[in-house]
């Protein structure tokens, strides 16, 4: 009788998860992004010369094929005269922050121009031959993951030489919450330009929307903007990418947790850059010793990551529930079992939280219930900006 039970209960313990999985592909299936909805910008282009901000994730997909943006728009036709590349470059396998040079695409011939390097927004000569920029490259949901940056720079630039921008919209996979401090102006950088809240809820489309009408570009121009909405997308579903969107978001975890641990690129904490569970780890070689343990390597994407060789006691978060907030006790918990406090914190920590009073309420010992409703009225506000662009559910 108990085992009958057992076999039972395992029975549909296995039909919800099939049905869990089927409903989550026909979720999946239904959305079409911008990128496959060329009949919605084709006419646009066509006979005009266009540049391309893109990376590896900008491609076209079916349910049994790929194809990438530029081979596709190639095909039919399209006057493609060269390519802006972001942070990682355009196959995505620079190290964080690491320069990228200019260079040629193998298999296109086509200029490659990057924005990560000496310069961080198209300047006017790379420009000048150009009518239309399309923006294809698929955002995490982090005001300091710097894809957005790049758009803002590339709608800066576009308003001010009388061009037009076209964003391909792709589904936020960090979409269903928003949380964290408002960046204050004093804290603006490359891995923070906006007064946001660390997650913003929004897909880069909306937030290219954003950027215009609250007048965030210099000297408050407009870009002339038009967004490819994506198809039947809901910002509630979990969408898994189907391309790592850089080097060390390998997963659909590391991009969920990212979020919370990239605080602790700015401390003494590593988050696992150089094995293979980036962002889904943390560790330090000085923190008592640990069941779980890692050791980083140099490899691509992580040439250099911090304790390289060095064995880390850490934590191992991938079984970790899936985050609908910032999860601040792993950072206090770190700080409070340092063995050198006043080392802790980096100084770019500040830049990544968007204000010194993160650091400052950790080190003066509030919990994480405290240092939230810090939060709360900047986040509500921001609620009430983020409500006049959203283009979806």
């Amino acid at each position: 009788m108990k085992s009958n039970i057992i076999i039972i209960k395992s029975t549909f313990f296995l039909i919800l998860i099939t049905f869990s999985f089927l409903s989550f592909s026909q979720n999946n299936d239904k959305l079409i992004f911008g990128a496959n909805r060329t009949e919605l910008f084709l006419d646009e282009i066509k006979g005009l010369n266009i540049a391309i901000v893109a990376n590896l994730t900008s491609t076209i997909n079916s349910s049994n094929s790929s194809i990438h943006l530029i081979d596709s728009l190639l095909k039919l036709n399209i006057k493609i005269k060269k390519v802006f590349s972001p942070e990682h470059g355009f196959r995505g396998i620079a190290d964080a922050g690491e320069k990228v040079e200019d260079g040629i695409d193998i298999k296109t011939g086509l200029p490659i121009i990057s924005l990560h390097g000496i310069n961080k927004k198209p300047t006017k000569e790379q420009m000048k031959d150009v009518d239309v920029f399309i923006f294809d490259i698929q955002d995490v949901g982090a005001r300091f993951y710097t894809y957005i940056s790049t758009l803002h720079y590339v709608m800066e630039a576009v308003a001010e030489n009388n061009k037009k921008l076209i964003i391909l919209d792709r589904p936020n996979p960090n979409g269903h919450y928003i949380d964290g401090p408002v960046l204050e102006n004093k804290f603006k950088s490359f891995v923070g330009m906006h007064p946001v809240p660390i997650v913003h809820g929004m897909t880069i489309g909306e937030f290219g929307i954003m950027i215009n009408n609250e007048s965030w570009l210099k000297n408050k121009i407009k870009c002339n903007l038009k967004v490819v909405p994506i198809k039947n997308y809901n910002r509630n579903i979990i969408y898994e990418l189907p391309i790592k969107p850089s080097p060390n978001l390998p997963n659909k975890k590391s991009i969920n947790l990212y979020p919370s641990l990239c605080l602790f690129e700015q401390t003494t904490i590593s988050i696992g850059r150089g094995t293979n569970k980036q962002f889904q780890i943390i560790g330090n070689p000085n923190w008592d010793k640990t069941n779980f343990k890692f050791i980083p390597k140099s490899m691509s994407g992580a040439k250099y990551p911090k304790y390289l060789n060095e064995v880390c006691n850490g934590i191992d978060l991938r079984k970790n529930s899936l985050l609908n907030e910032i999860n601040l006790d792993w950072l206090i918990n770190a700080y409070n079992k340092s063995k050198n406090k006043s080392v802790f914190f980096k100084s770019g920590f500040n830049k990544l939280a968007g204000n010194e009073k993160l650091q400052q309420q950790i080190i003066d010992g509030l919990d994480q219930n405290e240092i939230k409703q810090s939060w709360k009225n900047g986040i509500e506000q921001f609620k009430t900006i983020r409500s006049k662009y959203l283009l979806y559910n």
